[in-house]
């Protein structure tokens, strides 16, 4: 049986609202508009709502639009019907719709995070701890402690047992065996890296190893070490090792496939860092890419670092990757559509409006409170009393009388700043809001509860719930 969907809206978006659905004849679901007794939808409230919706009909939800503000559930509870937020701009509903106004289901993935802190023996125990946490909240799912060639580490053990009482999975990544042996003794829950000479190591703790060519692309050697430990019923994963580009990284990827031809079954790692690290390019992309590969090759771990500036989002990024690339293997579909935080420069659709439209809408104004949007054409400003359009913010403050008003001033400054990024970049701009930069920021603090009319300095606006991607 279809759905039956009721929109709340105000007096000025109802024909619009009206005209997209519509326009998107046949639906999915049947549906019914109802404006309030407001202009602007955006400034509906809970309260408003109540006061003017006397019953949801035969609605079985009930969708506001996305920048209203209110207690979703407590209208669901007062009205015994579902209430939903629907997406920002109307332009997006039938992208909304397609998918049954529910976000994809990113809450499943099948690869585990090793984060390694590359510097760890010249941390503190309290300083490794307080990186573990941050990369914890970055979705990293085992701590890599990364030892130095030629850096004692004597605070090894004290340190992975610290994190181990602290919830903490740990691994320790060294290339000499008593590092290894004390870091599994420790209580370390895997070690990086033996190599078929050093497989004695495994028999002395019970860490799970990750096993490395004897020598680089010597996937021989690399079999045979799993298959020793394979024989014993030791759980083991292979990394036959990612090359940077141009030593050997187009050779490493053909040696992955490889490896995965030979040895179907067994766990795979990547070390995904010698991509991100040694490469001079925004890491989400790089990521997506080779989160591809992991998928397609069921490689089921990846180390990777967050160490050179430009990668400072890259476990953040790997989090979301494993998610995005697990959801479209698992339904056969291309990886687009899912979740826009790897685009973290550009966006599909950056300008849901025409300069018709935003004319349209401009012609709708009857206060003074600044308007802004943006499309290919520039920025548009309007109010009551004019509309005004340029590339350059400056080629528009003369227009705007607000020289004596500093608060307003400074206002529209920062706003004007943020449009003219958004159109050189091409990301979608929306007002009172900071620009979306994906997982390359961290998580922000959106009022869901609290709204600032169009033209306000937002002063007195407190974060009451995250928004994150997760």
């Amino acid at each position: 049986m279809s759905e039956h969907l009721l929109f709340l809206t105000g007096s000025l978006a109802e024909a619009s609202l009206r005209q997209v659905l519509h326009a998107m004849a046949p639906t999915p679901v049947t549906w019914e508009v109802r404006p309030l007794k407001i202009k602007v939808a955006a400034l509906l409230t809970g309260e408003m709502i109540k006061r003017q919706l006397a019953d949801t009909g035969n609605a079985s939800r009930v969708v506001i639009p996305g920048r209203c503000r209110g207690d979703l559930e407590g209208l669901s509870e007062h009205y015994g019907t579902p209430f939903q937020r629907g997406p920002d701009e109307l332009r997006d509903l039938p992208e909304w719709l397609g998918q049954a106004g529910q976000p994809a289901d990113l809450s499943q993935h099948d690869v585990l995070i090793f984060a390694e802190i590359v510097d760890a023996p010249n941390l503190t125990p309290a300083s490794i701890l307080h990186q573990a946490e941050l990369f914890r909240q970055d979705g990293a799912d085992i701590i890599d402690l990364g030892c130095l060639p030629d850096q004692p580490f004597p605070h090894l053990a004290e340190s992975v047992r610290l994190l181990k009482s602290e919830g903490f999975r740990v691994s320790v990544d060294s290339h000499r065996d008593e590092e290894l042996l004390a870091g599994g003794q420790a209580g370390a829950d895997y070690l990086l890296s033996l190599t078929e000479q050093t497989l004695w190591i495994a028999d002395e703790v019970a860490a799970t190893p990750i096993l490395i060519p004897h020598t680089a692309g010597d996937l021989e050697s690399l079999q045979r070490a799993w298959e020793t430990l394979d024989s014993k019923g030791r759980s083991c994963f292979i990394d036959p090792i990612l090359d940077p580009i141009h030593f050997g990284f187009t050779e490493s990827v053909v040696r992955y496939h490889e490896a995965r031809r030979r040895l179907p079954d067994a766990p795979m790692m990547m070390g995904v860092g010698n991509l991100t690290e040694l490469t001079e390019a925004d890491t989400s992309g790089i990521n997506a890419l080779l989160f591809g590969i992991i998928s397609e090759l069921h490689v089921g771990a990846v180390l990777t670092t967050a160490v050179s500036p430009h990668c400072r989002s890259a476990i953040r990024e790997a989090d979301l990757s494993r998610r995005i690339m697990y959801r479209s293997r698992a339904d056969r579909t291309l990886p687009k559509r899912l979740h826009g935080g790897l685009s973290n420069r550009h966006e599909r659709n950056p300008f849901p409006y025409d300069s018709a439209e935003i004319s349209s809408a401009a012609n709708r104004v009857k206060d003074r409170n600044f308007r802004i949007q943006v499309n290919q054409q520039g920025i548009h400003i309007y109010n009551r009393d004019a509309l005004h359009q340029a590339v350059d913010p400056f080629d528009l403050f003369p227009h705007l009388g607000v020289e004596e008003d500093g608060s307003h001033a400074f206002y529209l400054g920062v706003e004007l700043a943020r449009a003219q990024i958004a159109l050189q970049l091409g990301k979608r701009y929306t007002q009172d809001q900071m620009l979306d930069w994906g997982v390359a920021t961290p998580p922000t603090e959106e009022n869901l509860l609290e709204y600032a009319k169009p033209g306000s300095t937002k002063q007195g606006r407190k974060p009451l719930t995250k928004k994150g991607t997760k």
